[in-house]
């Protein structure tokens, strides 16, 4: 895959599950590699929908509301199948990929994912990973989060997504932090206000599956222009 030519910018999006599981801090950080103005950038468009989310319809409501535009403004794949790589499983990791695999596959019933087994084909990256220690210290307890970054390839604007999600949790939360972070690497870079949807805030003591209103919103952010892709 070609890597970024002229510009690279990284825009990470944090999500901390706290040990209290009543509190998730929300973070966007920025980081700026190359200065660049938005008028560097391509025109926002409007993309054809992926087939599973045109033929999805349900009048459950959504929270699009909730999400937020970035520099490219929403955060839209238009390749597809989406390609997702797992890190590969040692002797005491074989649970965490088993459920980073049911997550996403849990995500492909409503939108064009496929599993692949090399990193460098991957457009979405699940790492197993500690996360650092930050400061304040009431960050130093959480175990996922995600992030993306801009390039350019031949010309056109796109990104890659990295999930860093922390291994030795119990299993579903393992499980409901892999579901979350995944709707936020498709482009919900929001969160619902409502914690049977499976971008609630927080984590919840009985994650709930992916709901109608995630796949709403979810279809509300594809029909949005953006300025990746084009």
């Amino acid at each position: 895959m070609a890597r970024p030519l002229g510009f690279r910018r990284v825009r990470t999006h944090t999500s901390a599950y706290l040990r209290s599981g009543a509190i998730v801090l929300f973070a966007i950080v920025c980081v700026l590699f190359w200065a660049i103005s938005t008028r560097a950038l391509p025109a926002p468009r409007i993309h054809p929908l992926p087939a599973l989310l045109a033929q999805w319809n349900h009048s459950s409501g959504d929270y699009f509301d909730q999400v937020r535009k970035t520099e490219p403004e929403y955060l839209i794949w238009s390749r597809f199948p989406v390609k997702v790589y797992v890190q590969p499983a040692d002797l005491r990791s074989q649970t965490w990929v088993n459920l980073m695999t049911q997550a996403v596959n849990e995500w492909k019933a409503y939108f064009p994912l496929e599993l692949v087994d090399r990193r460098d084909s991957a457009d979405i990256f699940i790492d197993r990973a500690s996360i650092p220690i930050r400061f304040p210290p009431t960050e130093r307890v959480r175990f996922a989060d995600t992030r993306f970054e801009l390039y350019q390839q031949e010309s056109v604007l796109r990104h890659l997504v990295t999930i860093r999600i922390q291994p030795n949790r119990p299993d579903l939360s393992l499980l409901a932090a892999a579901r979350h972070e995944l709707g936020h690497a498709l482009g919900i870079w929001g969160h619902s206000p409502l914690e049977t949807d499976v971008m609630y805030f927080s984590q919840v003591r009985t994650p709930p599956p992916i709901s109608a209103r995630d796949v709403n919103t979810l279809k509300r952010v594809y029909e949005q222009p953006t300025r990746l892709g084009w």
